[in-house]
């Protein structure tokens, strides 16, 4: 109960309240006027469609530890320092957080069963502090592989989008040697292999070199399966892509500890179907390929005649590369083929002098 008091001031008549006055003086009233709701109804329903929402399903977050953390005290700007020492970026306006890894984990994975490739090289290991800001990059970033040509930024890759007259934008990413029916898991064969197999199916002209770019997507793989392909589709929808094509289990691995997959196979291309923030971005599930015995080249499986396909396992074509055995004619192109059998066979004689000198001991 309020209680009231009044004053008399030259024949009017001042009721005042006894109520606590509101944080900050006044109150703000967030709810939209009647008489405006249903303009702002047709604005937000417009910011959804336009894809306004953000999607951000993966944390990007930098790790400290208790001893940077001190060090930093009470600064409001840090700087970035790369692998050999060099000044890479300055994050303004810092904020320093808890950074609590089992909760990231199960949000992220969906699980905290151990053994998640991911967890034990990078999140284990980490401080158990985050940090974030406002990041200036103060210059692009080099691995000096010999790749960095193939490392281009969203503003790169659409002025080469713009200079080719693209009219639309198909993404697919691959993280493994290509043939011709998509991709398979190969996840031994080192990125520098992987590139150079991927220049001979252009030169082999199996993906037309005019219309074709390949790029590096400088972002380590999680194997978080239906959290992380969101990523993987929010960051083309940046480098200009208006298609993303999706295969089967996108950014999935077995399950650590139990024979099963981990993820539903279905489930990345449903959710990206469905998540918000990526609605102007057009989905498009890969249907399942396979090598067509009577065709002799690879073609989308028909159920109707299953016994004319063949299934080449990832497993099946290292054991073709290491062994010298072809793959069947029109599998993968010839040169991308040859790529394969070299890096297999440079394995092999790397192993052979240990083996001799095992033997000699």
């Amino acid at each position: 109960m309020a209680s009231l008091s009044s004053s008399s001031n030259k024949g009017s008549l001042v009721v005042k309240s006894s109520l606590i006055e509101p944080d900050g003086g006044s109150l703000v009233d967030l709810v939209v006027p009647e008489i405006q709701r249903a303009a702002k109804i047709s604005e937000a329903e417009d910011n959804a469609k336009d894809g306004t929402l953000v999607n951000m399903s993966l944390p990007i977050v930098l790790a400290i530890d208790d001893e940077v953390k001190e060090k930093i005290g009470v600064s409001n700007d840090v700087a970035l320092i790369g692998p050999n020492d060099d000044l890479v970026g300055i994050l303004r306006s810092i904020e320093i957080y808890k950074h609590n890894k089992e909760e990231r984990i199960a949000r992220t994975w969906g699980t905290t069963a151990p053994g998640l490739p991911y967890v034990e090289e990078v999140i284990t290991s980490a401080g158990n502090w985050l940090i974030g800001g406002d990041l200036e990059v103060l210059q692009p970033i080099k691995y000096n592989d010999g790749l960095d040509h193939y490392r281009l930024s969203p503003q790169q890759l659409r002025k080469e989008f713009d200079k080719r007259q693209a009219d639309a934008v198909f993404a697919f990413q691959l993280r493994n040697p290509v043939h011709n029916g998509g991709f398979v898991k190969a996840d031994d064969v080192p990125l520098d292999v992987r590139m150079e197999q991927h220049s001979k199916v252009l030169e082999d002209r199996v993906l037309d070199p005019e219309t074709t770019i390949v790029a590096i997507f400088p972002s380590p793989m999680h194997y978080a399966g239906p959290t992380e392909v969101q990523w993987h589709a929010k960051a083309r929808i940046n480098a200009g892509a208006n298609f993303y094509i999706v295969g089967r289990d996108p950014a999935g691995m077995g399950h650590p500890t139990e024979k099963r997959d981990l993820y539903d196979p279905d489930h990345g291309k449903k959710v990206l179907s469905m998540a918000p923030g990526l609605e102007k971005l057009n989905i498009l599930p890969f249907r399942v390929a396979a090598y067509d015995t009577v065709e002799k080249k690879m073609a989308f499986f028909d159920p109707s005649r299953a016994k004319d396909f063949l299934f080449i396992s990832g497993t099946k074509m290292r054991t073709y590369a290491r062994t010298g055995e072809n793959p069947p004619d029109g599998f993968m192109c010839p040169g991308g083929w040859q790529v394969l059998v070299k890096y297999y066979e440079s394995l092999q004689a790397e192993d052979s002098p240990q083996k001799q000198t095992v033997l000699s001991a």
